[in-house]
């Protein structure tokens, strides 16, 4: 009669690597047709960009989209906005929501997503299954749900997240949202203050001019 562990041993070896197997096909399902790409709105050949490192779980960072929204629709042919993601360690649905945007962005729906993650901040981050919202927003948008769900899962996308991550800690970067003015990080305390170093990075000329030093 033969060993029963010889037997065991086998049939084990054989589920673990039925199960590597399966699961190396599904995620090569799930990043098929993957591309990556920076998520940028606004003109594509503005002469000023303006980088933002964010988290879809910050309260701040959804309450600054009316100021940034101001900002593209005032300066349409010269400013451009780089969104990076940002997810900080105590948002614990923030890097999920970065993959949800990124895969809506595989159907070309990046800042349409973005903004309905900004609008039910408030919703979803509370939830106790915010999957099934993130699915939802993706059916209001009316995109492929399998594509999406597969996108969604996808090995691509979470490395893209953790890129962008990687990249802010390289900066040292610790909170959202940060930003960054054609290569140059931006301070300010206002609004206002935000608004005019944007405006000044598109027309310095019109700037100088309002506080009085043209000749």
């Amino acid at each position: 009669m033969k060993n029963p562990w010889v037997i065991i041993g086998f049939l084990a070896i054989v589920l673990i690597g039925g199960s590597v197997w399966y699961s190396g096909n599904v995620q090569e399902r799930n990043n098929e047709g993957i591309v990556i790409k920076p998520n940028i709105k606004g003109n594509q050949n503005a002469t000023v960009t303006l980088t933002e490192y964010s988290d879809f779980q910050c309260p701040a960072c959804a309450a600054f989209q009316p100021a940034l929204s101001n900002a593209l629709s005032e300066f349409p042919d010269d400013l451009k906005l780089e969104y990076k993601h940002l997810p900080l360690p105590f948002h614990a649905l923030a890097v999920p929501a970065a993959r949800a945007a990124e895969a809506a962005g595989q159907q070309d729906a990046f800042f349409a997503y973005h903004d309905l993650l900004f609008e039910n901040q408030a919703i979803w981050s509370i939830s106790p299954n915010p999957t099934a919202l993130f699915y939802k927003y993706a059916a209001d948008l009316d995109l492929d749900i399998d594509l999406f769900k597969r996108n969604f899962n996808s090995s691509e996308i979470r490395n893209r997240v953790k890129e962008d991550l990687d990249k802010a800690r390289s900066l040292g970067l610790t909170g959202t949202p940060t930003f960054y003015l054609n290569g140059e990080i931006m301070i300010f305390k206002t609004y206002e203050e935000f608004y005019s170093q944007v405006a000044a990075a598109v027309n310095p000329e019109v700037v100088f001019d309002l506080i009085g030093g043209s000749e």
